[in-house]
């Protein structure tokens, strides 16, 4: 018996390990500069953040934040253990990165789809922001982003069909179970002509009635385009005309647009270029209301992937002016 204690004293325990948890805890605070700072930087309750850290305190038996009427900081022996821990942590970040990689079948590819104006104008500047965030994190394996260009009625059903992750459309669609959307950001349809146009140079904002009463250029139907003129000319008892042609392609209808005999309903943002050119004149529309939301439509209650998190919270900072740490819908 002797022996057997002898064999288990020689034998090198394992060590007790402090909470990650509570030390990530402790580092937010030191990052934010507060406890209330830390709390809101990774959503969760100041109560919630006191508790982690009075439970590191007691097994380490150190007090480690200095609590006052003013507020709190860290104390000496709290700053020196957040200066050890900001590489444990990192560690830990990339340790999480590839095991999601190798638990995820799909990690090496995020596929997302998006109306024809969202991909043509904006998805680039995602795309481009979305790329530094994952090469600044050090993500060693970012994974190809593939972009299917829909309208947004078909957005829908290949995000609600598990084809992409993440959706982005002009409109909100009509509700269908299983999925969430969410506004993050505003178009405006404006009306162009052509400047052979009698409207052309016109100084006066044409009425719901006058706009209806011309041969309209739209996108294809479920683009969400002639749904918004619709709405906006049923908000004056005027009926919106049956387009006299509809396009697949943005670019088309600029096109037909030019010979000077019809009347075009487009987004701002695709005919920018044009304007500055003069080959298409915008026409004021005073009574008409031609805003139009844009939603990123997800599955509801399903977390994100890592890359489609990160894409979730680039196209985020323009409204809340800062990065959201949320993965799930």
């Amino acid at each position: 018996m002797v022996g057997d204690v002898a064999c288990l004293l020689d034998e090198e325990l394992p060590m007790v390990r402090t909470s990650l948890y509570s030390v990530e805890l402790l580092v937010a605070v030191d990052r934010a500069g507060s406890i209330s700072g830390a709390a809101r930087e990774l959503g969760i309750s100041q109560p919630t953040l006191s508790t982690g850290i009075a439970r590191l305190e007691r097994s380490i038996n150190r007090t480690l934040i200095r609590r006052s009427p003013t507020g709190s900081a860290l104390t000496d022996d709290g700053t020196e253990i957040a200066a050890w821990a900001r590489d444990l942590i990192a560690a830990s970040d990339l340790f999480e990165k590839r095991l999601n990689r190798m638990c995820d079948p799909g990690h090496d590819r995020l596929v997302i789809a998006a109306s024809l104006t969202i991909a043509e104008y904006l998805v680039p500047q995602w795309l481009a922001c979305w790329r530094e965030i994952r090469t600044g994190a050090g993500d060693d394996a970012t994974p190809r982003m593939e972009l299917h260009v829909q309208n947004s009625g078909k957005v829908v059903d290949e995000v609600l069909g598990g084809k992409a992750e993440l959706g982005f459309v002009e409109c909100p669609q009509p509700a269908a179970r299983g999925l969430r959307f969410e506004p993050i950001a505003h178009d405006r349809l404006i009306v162009v002509v052509g400047p052979r146009h009698q409207w052309a140079g016109r100084t006066t904002p044409v009425t719901a009635a006058e706009l209806a009463g011309m041969d309209i250029v739209v996108r294809e139907p479920g683009s969400g385009t002639y749904e918004i003129l619709e709405q906006a000319l049923a908000g004056h008892d005027v009926v919106a005309p049956r387009p006299a042609s509809q396009f697949a392609s943005t670019a088309a209808a600029k096109v037909a647009l030019q010979d000077g005999r019809s009347v075009g309903v487009l987004s701002r943002l695709t005919v920018l270029t044009e304007l500055a050119e003069g080959s298409l004149c915008e026409v004021a529309t005073a009574e008409l209301d031609l805003r139009r939301p844009l939603h990123v439509v997800g599955r509801a209650n399903e977390r994100l992937s890592p890359a489609a998190a990160d894409l979730f919270r680039v196209i985020r900072v323009p409204r809340s002016g800062r990065m959201t740490s949320t993965s799930r819908w």
